[in-house]
């Protein structure tokens, strides 16, 4: 009896879209199988397009979280939605995120209408979220899921519960091309440690500040030095609009910061595989989300 046919090896890239806080950099994370994109409850917490690469026998999936599409306010905002733009020009397949758990709405609507400007790419809806409703609620969702335009998919997910993520892979996998293996086989993200450092810092901040200053924050990495007693040192910029947002970021006595720098310090040491000593400056860069040079100098 002849064996059947090898299954084909397919790779390509998929792009998560949605409004801002639908659950993309989650789903991701939980694609991967190891924390990749920092997740917050704030929108716009993504600001740029990152590659988590998920492995499979017969196939490479390389996921790109990118940042939420919005009506934009400010020069930061018009930068985040052009990255989306870019990013979804060289993709296979578009997975747009909608939450089961909210009605569809303009904001929907509107990253729905961007998806035209790209009729190369699959498209799939991706309904996150399901372990927050009942399955009659999932059901009128999925409903207007499906009405809201065409697509070569919907499947409805919980990146929390793992609920359906075999059957997204599956589907995602089988609208690739048959392609060679785009990254080796250790590959989790494309992201270097820097900008992976610097993101677990902004990722504390948000998650310490709260609702306080959700947008206004950035961070970069001025050095990272390793000290003979085997202590890697970090050394962070913190960058906020205003001083008021300074004294809240540092807190009464400096509480606050040694806060951000201890939630900080976790996810680094397990990065790094090392101890280290996170040494945060807080600085002011007034109005930098509407400042070209100042955008520039922090890396939008």
């Amino acid at each position: 009896m002849a064996e059947a046919p090898a299954e084909p090896y397919r790779a390509g890239f998929v792009s998560f879209v949605g409004r801002p806080n639908v659950g993309k950099s989650t789903l991701m994370n939980a694609l991967v199988g190891q924390k990749v994109a920092i997740t917050s409850s704030k929108p716009q917490t993504t600001r740029r397009a990152i590659r988590g690469i998920v492995h499979l026998p017969h196939a490479q999936l390389v996921v790109v979280d990118t940042p939420g599409v919005h009506r934009p306010r400010t020069l930061l905002g018009e930068r985040l939605n052009a990255v989306v733009d870019e990013t979804l020009g060289g993709v296979d397949v578009i997975g747009m995120c909608l939450p089961a758990n909210e009605a569809i709405g303009p904001g929907d609507r509107f990253v729905s209408e961007q998806l035209d400007r790209h009729p190369g790419a699959k498209k799939v809806a991706i309904v996150t979220k399901t372990d927050t409703v009942t399955n009659p609620r999932l059901a009128e969702q999925l409903l207007a899921v499906q009405a809201l335009r065409e697509w070569d998919d919907i499947v409805p997910i919980s990146a929390l519960t793992g609920r359906q993520l075999d059957e997204l892979v599956s589907v995602l996998v089988a609208l690739l091309p048959e392609s060679p293996q785009l990254y080796p086989d250790d590959a989790v993200t494309d992201e270097d440690s820097v900008q992976r450092i610097a993101e677990y810092v902004r990722e504390a901040v948000l998650e310490e500040a709260r609702d306080e200053l959700p947008h206004s924050v950035a961070v970069t990495i001025d050095d990272i030095v390793e000290r003979d007693d085997g202590v890697t040192v970090v050394y962070a910029n913190l960058f906020v609009e205003r001083d008021s947002q300074k004294g809240i970021v540092i807190g009464k006595g400096g509480e606050r910061l040694r806060q951000i720098g201890q939630t900080a310090r976790a996810p680094i040491e397990a990065l790094l595989g090392t101890r280290v000593f996170l040494s945060i400056r807080v600085k002011v860069a007034k109005e930098w989300q509407r400042d070209p040079k100042q955008l520039g100098r922090l890396g939008f």
